[in-house]
């Protein structure tokens, strides 16, 4: 069984928690929607480049309302 998750806050422990999920290969996890106050340009500039955990082993990109990683299209509110 799935379990389906929203994080609330792209701050580093939000991005540290998305980028676990992507990286451990989590299927038992599904992240359905992101919560930013900040753009979301700067956000993925962020998650891609962690100044501590290093570069992002993976696909990221971005549109005007959601992030796409591994293939895995994320809305952002």
């Amino acid at each position: 069984m799935t379990t389906r998750i929203a994080i609330s806050g792209m701050g580093r422990i939000g991005r540290l928690c998305l980028r676990a999920v992507f990286e451990l290969g989590r299927d038992d996890i599904e992240v359905v929607a992101l919560n930013n106050r900040g753009r979301i340009d700067t956000f993925v500039h962020l998650f891609k480049y962690d100044s501590v955990h290093g570069r992002f082993n993976g696909e990221v990109s971005h549109d005007h309302n959601s992030i796409t990683i591994n293939g895995k299209k994320i809305p952002v509110l």
